[in-house]
């Protein structure tokens, strides 16, 4: 749970940061068309804004993706394996020394003559 709120607040950090590239990308876009002298300059500073915000929003989901697959790597191989030597449940683990005195049910021994 705790990691999902890092996550978000990462992705909230991304999303903000993203905002003022895109901000930044539009100022320098208008600005240059303030600039410009030609109808070619002002779509040439256009153009450029637009690449810009788009590269901006492309590193944000980059960024976001690379959180993802981070977070998702941090959660495998943690807690309770599925499979392993502790016997906690009923059965003991496989392969484990059986008590003569107390033997497993489903194991043949010899007839001992006791009860026969």
């Amino acid at each position: 749970m705790m990691q999902t709120a890092k996550v978000k607040a990462k992705d909230l950090a991304s999303s903000a940061k993203e905002e003022m590239k895109e901000g930044s990308a539009e100022m320098q876009g208008k600005a240059g068309e303030a600039t410009a002298t030609t109808h070619g300059e002002k779509e040439m500073a256009k153009e450029e804004a637009r690449a810009k915000k788009d590269q901006a929003n492309a590193d944000k989901h980059q960024e976001k993706a690379e959180r993802r697959a981070d977070a998702a790597a941090g959660r495998h191989g943690t807690g309770v394996p599925l499979t392993g030597t502790g016997t906690h449940g009923h059965h003991g683990a496989a392969g484990a020394a059986v008590d003569p005195a107390y033997p497993s049910a489903g194991t043949t021994y010899p007839a001992s003559g006791k009860y026969m």
